[in-house]
């Protein structure tokens, strides 16, 4: 199967019966000149893995491909023909078998509401788990392994890879390492009432 990623978590996999396109989100770049798609498979609804200002537009230049989406993306999606596909169920596209494991996103802070996820395993041998660690029913050749987030833990990464044992493991989820400004945000909105969050400026002396 040929893989190509487009950084963070998007990627294309040509089966050789199929071309799927997985979470075209904001932190991807190349993707909107893919064509000739079968099939575009969102995880879930962060703008890191749905990316809707170029969505439409990816669409267009891929009149055949279905959108295949979880619960919590398909409210954001008024005017775009979609599949909402649940954990437990499965789809043909094209050549391909896509079977939905997980089920929601793992918890980033008890304060923030878990939303749902849907973990995707192609063919029985590609698995691309969106922002969760589903479980496994059997050995997969390739893992798209989560790298950084504010959910997660090295520790955690490290756990999972080893659960599940791939022939191969590809990191993905990696574009937030060089957007720190995103776990800025999170202390922010997090902090209590009492506590101002500072970004200081590296080289600059401020008076705290």
């Amino acid at each position: 199967m040929q893989t190509t990623h487009f950084g963070h978590s998007c990627v294309l996999l040509d089966t050789g019966a199929a071309r799927l396109l997985i979470d075209p989100g904001t932190f991807a770049t190349g993707f909107e000149s893919v064509s000739a798609l079968d099939g575009v498979l969102i995880t879930h609804q962060h703008p890191d893995h749905l990316d809707l200002d170029r969505l439409g537009a990816l669409l267009q230049r891929n009149p055949g491909a279905r959108l295949v989406v979880d619960a919590g993306s398909a409210g954001q999606l008024d005017a775009i023909d979609h599949e909402v596909v649940a954990p437990g169920g499965s789809v043909l596209i094209a050549g391909a078998r896509v079977d939905v494991l997980g089920g929601e996103h793992e918890v980033i802070h008890p304060d923030i509401a878990v939303i749902p996820n849907n973990s995707y395993l192609v063919d029985g041998t590609h698995l691309h788990p969106g922002d969760a660690f589903p479980e496994v029913p059997a050995p997969v050749d390739v893992l798209f392994l989560p790298t950084a987030a504010p959910w997660l833990k090295a520790a955690e990464c490290v756990d999972y890879l080893r659960a599940v044992t791939p022939r191969t493991a590809v990191p993905v989820h990696q574009g937030l390492l060089a957007r720190p400004q995103v776990f800025y945000g999170l202390f922010t909105n997090l902090a209590p009432a009492e506590t101002t969050v500072r970004v200081l400026d590296e080289g600059t002396p401020t008076a705290l």
